[in-house]
């Protein structure tokens, strides 16, 4: 079905003919399976192994070397004397040459089709659909499922196909797509239409992909794509499609094969032509016959001594020895060529995510009411340092460190963030390396609550695996949460109520967090210290001006609100089967504070950025997530300088959609920054550098990034990415670290700086040797 997510539930169903409460008939799946197929991938239909063993000898040096060994080989039998034997050695050792450089040809080519089989991992095994024969949801092979099946998706399953939502069934529905979009949170969806005929994947909140994961939740949905006809599926079709592009090496040697033919042939003729003359002389026993084949032999040695024979073996040699010095600085290669790509690189298109920032948020920046009279306040600024999930890092204001613990407001603030939290931080003992369990957002706030340690705890003796939560647990041990509040679309925020452990009172006091102008809206009050103060409409306009500045100006940071109430309703009076009551339970709020996160940028990328910079090396970055956080992140890397035109030098995927095909190629030209992008436009922007003889490195980590890593003239896989991207790219970054990039670069242009060295060697040897034959030759010297 052609935009699903503009059409309303209504709609869907009377395109499939279906309800929610009954789904297909039996008949009905028969004939959509005949018409749509089996919900799968289909195998990639590779090349047999002779169709690939021949692709081995279409390069024309390749064909020459072959063509000159076979003449050897017929020659050489017809040798007579003593040098028989030693006549098979060149013939031989050409050959070897040849077969080896073919079982590396292969073994690369099967390589490539790794990818596209890859993608199959993300297809689920198995689905939950409401059919007519049953009264109930059943469980059947994901690839059973049709186009207008009714399918019910909760949290933990994988998705079977493309889905249109048409009802939510819990308070709120969150999905994890980064592999098909590339978004470093989980979306929040929802079932109204979209009415933008040409939203991109990210904006499409009504819609389910094949392959993603449903991260809290559960909804039922009617089924609009199946198989190849999935997102998923379409970035199959378009790896399918792209064929593996020759490298600057390749292509030079063929260039130079080219001439090299070119000039033996006339060589050969010319020194054959001009001893015609001798082919009677009588030490060839005065046959003409003889003659004429001892000058041919002399031509075909002609040949064979201006090949240099030794080129594949010491290219592959070099490569070799060079991917294992890149090994050592993270960059594993997979492609022996690629080595001498990254030595021609001219762009690098970075992914930002986890490439260029370090996929970790983190608050930096938060502020409380320090004073407020009438309609003005003053506010308590704070930065806070670290750019990790680690605990470790300070809290400054105006430069200065200080201890929360002297703020009441910034105790309260930290009491929020850890008890309105369902995430927590785990330190992996293999990694060594402290991870994220449950969102991303709400992992940073317990992160937040480790720096700040409120109650002076002592956390220098503690072991990594105990630090991780310490200054959590303390705050949680206070207070017993009895409940929560779910997050929902309509209210944007999400709360607990907790009643005080070491006491006997039963009243309670709701913790929230949400979206700034959401919770704000319900706020009577502010928390200047202990004391509660109204919230008058200056103060307020006050507090939304500096969360708009934090959210808009250079850091673009994502706000959250923290609030309380401190009377609400009786636990046994609150109705938590019916949200809609939610936003009145969450009202009479008072204001504590307001943090502002960021997924910051990796330390170290900025002096990369630089030296790319110094290098003649232009970077790019395509992203998915929004184009005020891209162009905040490029910013502070280097990559846009701060007076740098926005308007031409970063767009979005909508806006470059929007331009001609002439204005598209200017704006690659110039542009920086991509925004919100989807699969296809990674591959358009790699083909228009292309058209410019830019030799391009792409990088990714997600499905969505798989067909512009391939097409590309090396792609550059994340270690944690997805199978996909490791198996359709060159090469592969352990350290998930864009310097790691920059130093492969680097160590790329040494060996092709190297290899040229080797190969004006090998090729002055050779003229040497076509020379003394020529002249030998030549000058009618038939026998030295």
């Amino acid at each position: 079905m052609e935009n699903a997510h503009t059409k309303s539930v209504e709609e869907v169903y009377g395109h499939f003919c279906v309800n929610e409460s009954t789904g297909l008939s039996l008949e009905e799946v028969k004939r959509q399976k005949d018409k749509w197929g089996l919900n799968e991938l289909p195998a990639e239909e590779g090349k047999s192994l002779w169709e690939l063993v021949l692709e081995q000898f279409e390069d024309l040096l390749v064909r020459i070397l072959l063509l000159a060994a076979c003449i050897s080989f017929v020659l050489a039998w017809f040798e007579e004397g003593e040098e028989t034997i030693t006549a098979f050695v060149e013939p031989f050792v050409i050959l070897l040459i040849l077969i080896a450089n073919a079982i590396v040809g292969v073994w690369q080519e099967r390589n490539a089709e790794d990818a596209i089989e890859a993608l199959k991992e993300y297809e689920p095994e198995m689905g939950k659909v409401y059919r007519q024969d049953r009264k109930t949801v059943q469980r059947i092979k994901a690839r059973d499922i049709v186009p207008g099946d009714i399918v019910e998706v909760a949290v933990g399953d994988k998705v079977p196909a493309d889905i249109r939502i048409c009802s939510i069934k819990s308070t709120t529905l969150r999905v994890d797509q980064s592999i098909l979009t590339g978004e470093s949170v989980s979306v929040i969806k929802h079932t109204d239409p979209v009415p933008d005929p040409r939203a991109v994947n990210q904006d499409k909140k009504n819609m389910l992909f094949s392959g993603t994961n449903i991260a809290a939740g559960k909804a039922v949905g009617v089924v609009v794509a199946t198989g190849v006809n999935t997102e998923i599926g379409k970035i199959r079709d378009e790896m399918a499609a792209t064929e593996q592009e020759k490298t600057p090496l390749q292509q030079k040697l063929d260039e130079f094969g080219q001439q090299l033919s070119k000039v033996i042939s006339v060589i050969c003729i010319a020194v054959w032509i001009i001893n015609i003359g001798h082919f009677n002389d009588p030490v060839h026993g005065g046959s003409w016959i003889r003659g004429a084949v001892y000058y041919f032999k002399i031509a075909v040695a002609l040949a064979v001594a201006a090949i240099p024979e030794g080129l594949p073996a010491v290219i592959t040699t070099c490569l070799a020895l060079g991917t294992r010095r890149m090994a050592k600085k993270n960059a594993i290669v997979r492609s022996l060529p690629s080595v001498e790509t990254l030595g021609c690189t001219s762009v690098i298109c970075s992914d930002k995510t986890g490439t260029l920032t370090t996929n970790q948020m983190s608050v930096c920046r938060m502020f409380v009411v320090n004073k407020a009279e009438g309609d003005s306040c003053s506010l308590s600024e704070f930065t806070i340092t670290g750019s990790t999930y680690a605990p470790e890092g300070d809290v400054y204001q105006d430069g200065i460190q200080v201890k929360s613990s002297q703020f009441d407001a910034l105790v309260e603030l930290a009491t929020i963030c850890a008890l309105c939290n369902d995430s927590s931080l785990d330190f992996n003992e293999v990694k060594g390396v402290y991870e994220k369990v449950g969102e991303a957002t709400e992992t940073a706030l317990t992160c937040l609550v480790e720096k700040m340690n409120v109650f002076d705890t002592e956390v220098h003796s503690l072991s990594k695996i105990d630090r991780a939560n310490a200054c959590n647990s303390v705050i949680k041990q206070l207070m017993k949460k009895e409940c929560t509040l779910e997050f929902s679309r309509d209210r944007k925020s999400m709360s607990v109520y907790c009643t005080p452990n070491k006491s006997r009172s039963s009243l309670g006091k709701m913790f929230i967090k949400g979206a700034p102008e959401g919770v704000i809206d319900r706020c009577t009050y502010i928390r200047v210290g202990n004391n509660k103060v109204p919230l008058s409409q200056g103060i307020k306009d006050k507090i939304l001006s500096v969360i708009r500045e934090y959210g808009t100006g250079r850091d673009t940071l994502r706000c959250l609100a923290l609030a309380t109430r401190d009377s609400p309703p009786k636990l046994e009076d609150m109705v938590l089967s019916d949200t809609a009551r939610f936003s009145e339970y969450e009202s009479d709020l008072t204001f504590v504070g307001c943090v502002g996160m960021l997924d910051p940028p990796r330390q170290e990328v900025a002096a990369s950025i630089k030296l790319c910079r110094q290098a003649g090396i232009r970077v790019i970055m395509i992203t998915g997530d929004n184009k005020g956080t891209a162009v905040a992140i490029c910013r502070r890397i280097g990559i846009l300088a701060e007076d740098d035109d926005v308007e031409h030098m970063a767009f979005t995927g909508r806006e470059f959609d929007e331009l001609s095909p002439y204005a598209q190629r200017e704006a690659v030209t110039r542009a920086r920054c991509f925004a919100r992008v989807e699969p296809s436009h990674k591959s358009k922007i790699v083909e228009f550098l292309q058209g410019f003889d830019e030799i391009t490195a792409m990088t990714g980590d997600g499905v969505n990034d798989a067909p512009a890593l391939k097409k590309a003239e090396i792609g550059i896989a994340m270690g944690s990415g997805t199978a996909v991207a490791k198996s359709a790219s060159e090469m592969v970054l352990a350290d998930d670290n864009f310097s790691s990039i920059v130093a492969a670069v680097e160590e790329g242009r040494a060996i092709y700086n190297n290899m040229k060295q080797f190969i004006r060697y090998l090729i002055s040897s050779n003229v040497g040797e076509v020379v003394c034959i020529f002249l030998t030759a030549a000058l009618g010297f038939p026998r030295l």
